[in-house]
């Protein structure tokens, strides 16, 4: 079986244990007000479960197998070759972005992940990805807390 067809029917594992998860156990103790609501906490995971099985069923049946893979496809024969540096730099990124969230606060540490994986990711003009960084986290920033309403620290602990 291709990598293509061993990759979808892991995300078809995935999407059945997340619909389930959102299916039966996340509105098991919603409150009696929330269940007559027409849009649930579990409504996007539901969606999102179902939209990536359909995804995942369509490639395992209706795609046909590439006789060779092309010069842009992934081969499986090559894995070791792919570059895994970056790719593991940047879940380290992940994590450490989800470590320095809180003693940061959002717009400090949104800058220095979206800095940081740039530079990462090859693009060595500090001050065009600084720029881009300080739109990107401040626009996120003022949506969320400004218009949704939800609180985000955009400030270090120490400074608020």
């Amino acid at each position: 079986m291709a990598l293509d067809r061993w990759l979808a029917l892991a995300i078809l594992g995935l999407c059945l244990v997340y619909g389930y998860t959102a299916w039966f156990t996340m509105d098991a103790n919603l409150p009696r007000f929330m269940q007559r609501n027409p849009v649930w906490p579990s409504t996007f995971p539901k969606a999102l479960s179902v939209m990536g099985a359909i995804c995942a069923m369509y490639i395992l049946v209706f795609q046909k197998p590439m006789d060779a893979p092309g010069e842009d496809d992934v081969d499986y024969r090559k894995l070791l070759s792919y570059n895994w540096v970056q790719a593991l730099a940047l879940i380290a990124l992940m994590l450490l972005y989800a470590v320095c969230l809180r003693p940061l606060g959002f717009i400090g540490a949104t800058m220095g992940f979206l800095i940081i994986g740039a530079w990462i990711l090859g693009e060595r003009r500090v001050h065009i990805s600084a720029l881009v960084a300080a739109i990107a986290a401040g626009s996120i920033w003022y949506l969320v807390s400004e218009v949704l309403g939800i609180f985000l620290r955009p400030l270090p602990f120490f400074l608020m």
